[in-house]
């Protein structure tokens, strides 16, 4: 399984994602860390270039509320259908219903252990 793992906008809080990124490689993932300061349409295109399976955002500032709804559009418009899940020390579970709402696949907020991490995101890829 591939995973994209990037850093949404300018959230400059990249702890988490290496820290994320290494968990599921260690599980046996491919991950392709795309690193700070991404982008939707850069997000999108990796994915569909690198065939993934899923995509990894981690958010430590409220930026991803700017950026996730164009992540999702262009996710459909270019006809990449990948699970989106989002990471992050800011997650509360009020965030984490509406993000579902929004179509994200899982939500990982401030608490959560690396095999609930690794287990979730199994699940979302098999369906």
């Amino acid at each position: 399984m591939k995973v994209i793992v990037a850093v949404l906008g300018m959230d400059q809080h990249e702890n988490g994602a290496v820290a994320a990124a290494q968990v599921l490689r260690n599980a046996g993932f491919e991950v392709v860390y795309l690193g700070r300061f991404q982008l939707p349409a850069h997000i999108v295109a990796a994915a569909r270039d690198e065939d993934a399976d899923c995509i990894g955002l981690s958010v430590h500032s409220w930026e991803y509320r700017h950026y996730l709804p164009e992540l999702l559009e262009l996710l459909a418009a270019v006809d990449v259908h990948v699970p989106v899940v989002i990471g992050g020390s800011i997650l509360s579970p009020a965030d984490e219903e509406e993000l579902a709402t929004l179509g994200v696949a899982a939500t990982f907020g401030p608490a959560c252990r690396p095999e609930a991490i690794v287990a979730r995101v199994r699940s979302v890829v098999a369906g």
